[in-house]
């Protein structure tokens, strides 16, 4: 895994933008390759000033997107029997699949978003979407709206953390649930103010 992961990065700081997209692409579409490692790496481009946060942002949101319509058509064609079967030549984890299914089987639709900033379910949310049928162009706006603060959150942790970005590799799963806190925080934050704002009003 070592090997693999250095041959990552150096694909990342060779390709830049591109490289961004392709790793993204293969995450969302259930090859166990951590977004932490990729964006993470990004974001410490950012900071070398190699790249932007903006380009690093597109490129990774591309990929996302079109690793998880990937994903999503492998489940509407495949279905679960199809994932299965032959999931595991792809290094994909049955339990991995469970865990996914058990969440979109729980809250339907809206596990699409919330899952996105969840570790692990997050890449596999895509495949029993697809089992399901679910509406497309629900699917897209639900993915692109819980991806893209997960995308610029560990970027950023990328650019703030510099050369020491590779902490995200080891606190992954923690940064996730400390990105959930603060987001309903900041959430609940809003919606008090918004209540106060309404009773002056």
């Amino acid at each position: 895994m070592e090997g693999l992961t250095h041959n990552f990065l150096l694909f990342i700081e060779d390709w830049g933008y591109f490289a961004v997209a392709l790793l993204m692409a293969a995450e969302n579409a259930c090859i166990p390759i951590p977004s932490e490692l990729i964006l993470g790496f990004a974001g410490y481009l950012v900071f070398a000033e190699k790249m932007t946060l903006t380009g690093s942002t597109v490129a990774g949101m591309i990929g996302g997107m079109a690793g998880s319509i990937f994903a999503y058509y492998v489940g509407v064609a495949g279905g679960r029997p199809f994932i299965d079967k032959y999931g595991k030549y792809f290094f994909i984890k049955k339990s991995h699949v469970d865990l996914a299914q058990s969440w979109f089987d729980k809250y339907g639709y809206k596990a699409v978003f919330f899952s996105r900033l969840l570790p692990v379910v997050r890449t596999f949310i895509s495949l029993p979407a697809g089992f399901a049928r679910m509406n497309f162009t629900k699917f897209l706006i639900l993915t692109f709206v819980g991806s893209l603060p997960w995308t610029v959150f560990i970027i950023g942790c990328g650019m703030a953390l510099g050369e020491n970005w590779e902490l995200l590799m080891a606190i992954g799963h923690q940064a996730s649930l400390i990105f959930v806190i603060a987001s309903a925080i900041i959430v609940a934050f809003m919606y008090y103010r918004w209540k106060r704002d309404q009773k002056k009003a």
